[in-house]
């Protein structure tokens, strides 16, 4: 008698290593096989939602092609669908005779409705599943306020979150070993394009190797973002042995490699929350100093907001369509068309922003303190709906993720779950305290690099000095009054 198969399906854990959900399936003995289905809703979405950008499609496929090989070194296989999870999945497990279906829990609101559906499906045909989280350090369920609410501001919520982080411990588990791949009669129907099983392989494996080929990014040598379980485990590891122990306040300057990188890894879940925070309490070992100490307890809130952001868009599903702040709904947008557009292609004028959106553009990554200061520029400077800038974000960063995405921009608009209600980043400032001595914005604008420090950082560049970089689109002292009165109309 053959042992039961058990299907484990990756989702936005794309690793063997410190897999909860795979440890819960090996767990039920060692016949595994892996499944991951190309969503079309998810990979060439409607219209009314943003495409997946080209660098998030390349750092995917590269992790799958990845994912396949260790699931090999296992002993076991990771199966390729395309189409409907809802229609492929238990077909998929009829054809395998797999009793027991094992995933990871989401927080989006379109994979929660999906679950939902492939849930039923399968249990309509009699199969059992186990489902629980693995993208978090602290089920969402378990956060909640004094008066049983989940939170709305990040401190108290990050008081609750670390205190029952570190009450759970959390601990590494490795890669499972020894797992036990198809039978022969199954290896041979996968091998032969005439049964079910060999068509739906096939499909899912051609549909890997036409995304690869036609993802469209060109810029993977300039990406810091590295696809694949080991590069991920590597980049940590780099991390924590050194610019770590400088987090803060290193990750503030945007000229330096003062963060993780790790953005895009977390997101698809190549790296795992858990591995992240274990290597900080590794590194709190070799601490020499109050000041190293504090660079890492910075970094650990700063896994607390990725988790404030998964948790509210849990709680409150509508965060993905529009404000958390009622009145926002009524906020007058002027959308410039033009302008925004100058802003998506950096052209504004304005060297900080252009610099920042040519990093994004070309590398498809933007150092976080950057991402503040465009967002700012995009909502109150240029008077822009921040959903404008949120689905250019999707269109273009290999990071993409819905949750810190969306929290970051309203967060950047001011109409999200935040006690301080305006903020308006100079963007002169900002570059005069966190890229004083213009490297940044030189790297990235090389037509300024003979430009003097002092005018990249105010912008005031002379006309004969500009060879072709347009004038400012704005003055930011009388859009930042503009856009003073407009909100004290709809607080009013």
């Amino acid at each position: 008698m053959s042992t039961p198969r058990t299907l484990f399906w990756h989702r936005r854990d794309l690793r063997l290593s410190d897999n909860s959900g795979l440890q819960a399936a090996a767990a039920l003995g060692p016949a595994v096989t892996g499944v991951y289905v190309f969503d079309p809703a998810l990979i060439t979405p409607p219209p009314q939602l943003p495409p997946m950008a080209p660098a998030r499609l390349w750092f995917l496929v590269e992790s799958l092609v990845e994912l396949q090989q260790r699931w090999r070194q296992a002993g076991s296989r990771l199966l390729l669908l395309a189409g409907d999870p809802v229609l492929l999945l238990p077909r998929l497990a009829a054809l395998l005779d797999a009793p027991t279906v094992v995933w990871s829990r989401d927080v989006e609101p379109y994979a929660r409705e999906r679950d939902r559906q492939v849930a039923k499906a399968l249990q309509n045909d009699g199969r059992k599943l186990l489902v629980d989280w693995d993208q978090l350090l602290v089920a969402p369920e378990s956060l909640r306020t004094g008066g049983g609410d989940p939170y709305r501001v990040y401190g108290p919520f990050l008081r609750n979150w670390r205190g029952q982080v570190e009450r759970l411990a959390p601990r590494i588990t490795e890669a499972p070993e020894g797992l036990q791949d198809l039978t022969g009669s199954q290896l041979q129907q996968i091998s032969s394009a005439e049964g079910d099983l060999g068509r739906l392989c096939s499909q899912g494996q051609s549909e890997l190797e036409r995304l690869r080929s036609s993802h469209g990014f060109a810029g993977t040598e300039l990406c810091p973002c590295r696809p694949g379980e080991t590069a991920a485990a590597d980049q940590l590891a780099r991390f924590a042995d050194g610019p770590l122990l400088g987090y803060e306040p290193d990750r503030n300057f945007p000229g330096q490699q003062g963060t993780s990188s790790l953005s895009a890894a977390l997101s698809v879940g190549t790296v795992s929350p858990r591995q992240a925070w274990c290597s900080a309490q590794s590194a709190k070992q070799i601490v020499r100093s109050d000041e190293q100490q504090h660079a890492i307890t910075v970094w650990e809130q700063e896994l607390g907001w990725r988790e404030f952001y998964q948790q509210a868009l849990f709680h409150f599903p509508e965060l993905a369509d529009g404000p958390y702040r009622e009145q926002w709904r009524r906020f007058p947008w002027e959308n410039n068309e033009a302008w925004f557009e100058s802003w998506r292609e950096g052209k504004t004028g304005m060297p900080i922003i252009d610099a920042a959106m040519r990093q994004l553009n070309q590398s498809a990554w933007m150092h976080n303190r950057c991402r503040m200061i465009v967002a700012s520029f995009l909502v109150k400077d240029l008077i822009c709906d921040w959903r404008w800038g949120e689905r250019a974000f999707m269109e273009l960063e290999v990071d993409g993720d819905l949750a810190a995405n969306n929290g970051g921009w309203q967060w950047s608009a001011s109409s999200g779950m935040d006690p301080k209600p305006l903020r308006i980043f100079n963007p002169s400032t900002q570059a005069s305290k966190f890229d004083a001595d213009a490297d940044y914005i030189r790297h990235w604008l090389p037509e300024l690099r003979h430009v003097n420090t002092k005018d990249l950082l105010s912008g005031d560049i002379g006309a004969l000095e500009r060879r072709g970089y347009p004038e400012p689109l704005i003055d930011h002292k009388k859009q930042q009054a503009h856009f003073k009165a407009l909100y004290a109309r709809i607080r009013s």
